[in-house]
């Protein structure tokens, strides 16, 4: 091969290193549930920036490093508009998820800032710490009635996910009545398996449930999030009930994942989870260490270049996407020296499981007040807290974009 065509094939494909590139979604066949998949991992070992193909025989940059990662989502000049010729998708109903009727996280400044500046106030770190006792009243109740007469439950249907949903729909103004329909559509436009037609579907659903939601707040407003964004006269229901999607799904999907896989993962690192019952003033820190173990976003956030970039000594092209690989930026042992493993006592924060830059984490106060609760409360009302099925039998979510467990059987 000549120099010049080394260089091209490498502006295409990388170096000739004579590996295939990364297959994403990457298959969890094998490994450790809690660990990145294990062909991505071996990537961030040997090249932590690499190339990746996707369902549609496309191809993306892999970016897998912690400085590298924070690099890319700090970096304008990469955007998040998804209707980008080239923009990388996990499958074809993820592409109508991020193209149809697209959130402000699928957009770039200045509209996103202009979007994401009307729910600023709605999820400050004193708003949140505001809603405690309203939380923790909500989490008392959903235990008061899981254990009632019973030692044996679902954790995830009865205390992981009623918890965000119920919070989640007491901010936006959204009867919490309508829970099995949003947890269904959102169910569906998190799938790695579902159809384009499925998300269509689910998304016009969910589309016209909030906008008759906005409009009602027209005619009797109230104090939530769907009836400020009404009363601010800028945006029209359709636009409101894209808002409201969004902080819909991702306000009780992701917390209810963490809960969960949190809980497990504390029951399989029994020394972890009696340090913890020992010391529940590690309770916050515990949080941040376990939102790094963990991070539930396991195949990327995309991004596609603007212009040609150069990271981490790799020069990625204008037109390319590239997918920043989040869990194992968590595990870099360069930053979080023995990171394969849970330790409670960790300063964890610098960690991007919320994502990293000017599109990371609105909600991120409001997560860390639900999993502080959400835990604190569990360990210390449930000491007998047990898995209730052999550990090889737990249902994990592999097919969701979205990371955790479909059920968690537990007894106490």
């Amino acid at each position: 091969m000549t120099t010049t065509e080394r260089i091209a094939r490498e502006q295409d494909t990388g170096p000739d290193t004579g590996r295939s590139p990364v297959a994403v979604p990457a298959a969890r066949a094998a490994g450790c549930p809690f660990d990145p998949a294990p062909e991505i991992a071996r990537a961030h070992r040997e090249e932590p920036i690499t190339r990746a193909t996707l369902w549609d025989g496309s191809s993306c940059w892999l970016v897998t490093r912690h400085q590298d990662v924070r690099e890319v989502l700090g970096d304008p000049r990469f955007s998040a508009d998804a209707t980008r010729p080239g923009f990388p998708f996990l499958t074809a109903g993820g592409r109508q998820f991020a193209t149809g009727n697209p959130s402000f996280i699928r957009q770039d400044d200045p509209e996103h800032a202009r979007l994401r500046r009307m729910l600023t106030a709605d999820f400050m770190v004193k708003k949140m710490a505001a809603m405690r006792p309203e939380v923790q009243r909500i989490a008392d109740g959903l235990l008061d009635r899981m254990t009632e007469g019973r030692q044996a439950a679902d954790l995830v249907a009865e205390f992981a996910l009623p918890l965000p949903s119920l919070v989640i729909c007491l901010l936006l103004g959204v009867p919490y009545d309508d829970h099995e329909f949003f947890q269904k559509c959102s169910s569906v436009l998190l799938s790695l398996r579902s159809s384009v037609e499925q998300v269509r579907v689910a998304q016009e659903e969910l589309q016209d449930f909030l906008s008759r939601l906005a409009e009602s707040k027209r005619r009797a407003p109230d104090d939530g999030i769907v009836s400020r964004l009404v009363a601010r006269g800028e945006l029209d229901n359709a636009a409101i009930a894209s808002m409201g999607r969004l902080l819909l799904v991702a306000g009780h999907e992701t917390t209810a994942n963490m809960t969960a896989l949190s809980t497990l993962t504390l029951l399989r690192n029994p020394d972890q989870l009696a340090r913890l019952r020992a010391e529940p003033s590690l309770i916050t820190g515990a949080v941040e260490e376990l939102l790094r173990y963990l991070t539930i976003v396991h195949n990327g956030l995309p991004r596609i270049a603007d212009e040609d970039v150069t990271i981490g000594g790799r020069t990625i092209r204008a037109g390319e996407g590239v997918l920043c690989v989040l869990n194992t930026a968590n595990r870099d042992e360069e930053i979080f020296p023995g990171g394969a493993a849970l330790d409670v006592g960790r300063d964890a924060r610098r960690h991007v499981a919320f994502g990293f830059g000017v599109h990371q984490c609105l909600g991120q106060p409001l997560a860390r007040v639900e999993l502080q609760i959400a835990l604190e409360t569990l360990l210390r009302r449930l000491p007998g807290l047990r898995l209730d099925i052999p550990f090889e039998d737990i249902p994990f979510r592999h097919d969701m974009g979205i990371y955790g467990v479909h059920a968690l059987p537990v007894a106490w």
